[in-house]
């Protein structure tokens, strides 16, 4: 059974719908990534999760009972680890632990022995007396992600834990949540960093204008894409007139690549034409290959490649 269900979650804003019959679950020793662009419907969708927010319809259901947000014993089955830093900074590590270690009930040698196992799970030991005003923005992101573990959560709720960090931190917080996984916990995880979603999770829920456009298997969702084609090439003095053609990448000292997106009806016809237009022109082939598929591209093909604000 599911740690964690979303049950068609919906919710307005007014006239707005935000989120719009929304559904997923995450099972023990799973993280699954919930991924959406700006203004998607993902926050608030990761708010009702967490309780912090009220679905208009809908229900959240935590190890096979509805989650009722005012029941103590119900929150302390959740880890939350906002994307905006919840931490103290004129108090140090060891003092943030101990004060919301106690909001979540712990008291005495249980309280010291936890912070003391999630610092050193997190690499702070060291700078534990230090106030985390004066921590780098990678010890302040492992030391809010340290918060959300610390009362040992049955699901951890993960908004952009690596954002802006190095890519030391960023590593060691990564390996942090694959260890709480294979502790059984589950993890929802909402990042805009595909790769690490890609690395990180078997599923993925993809959410769009409120609506769920896509939630299966990574794999089975990458095997639904054709390659792009990569054709790189020299030889070529106006790049701006082959666009119409095919995009065009990397453009450096003369060489170039070409490419005939996977998308892109008979690909094998308009690679034909491609080559037999660029020997007309005189350019050298030097090389066609194709691109694997990734979560990046199937992210744009389906939530499109638009700016949003």
């Amino acid at each position: 059974m599911p740690l964690l269900e979303a049950r068609r979650l919906r919710k307005s804003y007014g006239a707005h719908l935000a989120v719009a019959e929304v559904s997923f679950n995450v099972h023990a020793g799973e993280i699954l990534g919930l991924l959406g662009p700006n203004g998607a419907g993902k926050s608030t969708t990761m708010m009702m999760l967490a309780g912090l927010l009220t679905p208009d319809a809908g229900e959240v259901w935590l190890e096979e009972q509805k989650f009722a947000a005012h029941v103590p014993g119900q929150r302390r089955k959740l880890g939350v680890v906002p994307q905006d830093l919840a931490l103290y900074g004129e108090l140090s590590a060891w003092e943030n632990l101990r004060f919301f270690g106690r909001l979540y009930g712990l008291r005495g040698r249980e309280l010291e022995s936890r912070c003391r196992d999630v610092l050193e799970d997190v690499g702070l030991t060291e700078s534990a007396k230090r106030p985390a005003r004066e921590y780098s923005g990678g010890m302040k992101r492992r030391l809010n992600f340290a918060i959300g573990l610390l009362h040992r959560p049955r699901v951890l709720i993960l908004d952009e834990p690596t954002v802006g960090v190095d890519p030391q931190s960023r590593a060691h917080l990564l390996e942090c949540i694959r260890r709480v996984a294979a502790e059984g916990v589950g993890v929802v995880y909402a990042s805009h960093y595909m790769e690490e979603v890609q690395a990180l999770c078997r599923r993925v829920a993809i959410i769009d204008h409120g609506q769920m456009l896509a939630y299966e298997a990574i794999d089975t969702l990458l095997a639904g894409l054709s390659p792009d084609l990569h054709v790189t090439v020299t030889g070529i003095s106006d790049w701006d007139a082959w666009r119409s053609r095919a995009q065009v990448q990397g453009v450096q000292n003369g060489h170039g690549t070409l490419v005939i997106p996977g998308t892109q009806p008979d690909r094998t016809a308009a690679l034909r034409t491609l080559l037999d237009r660029l020997a007309d022109s005189g350019a050298i082939v030097e090389r066609i290959e194709t691109q694997q598929t990734n979560l990046e591209r199937l992210f744009l093909e389906l939530t499109g490649h638009g700016l949003r604000d």
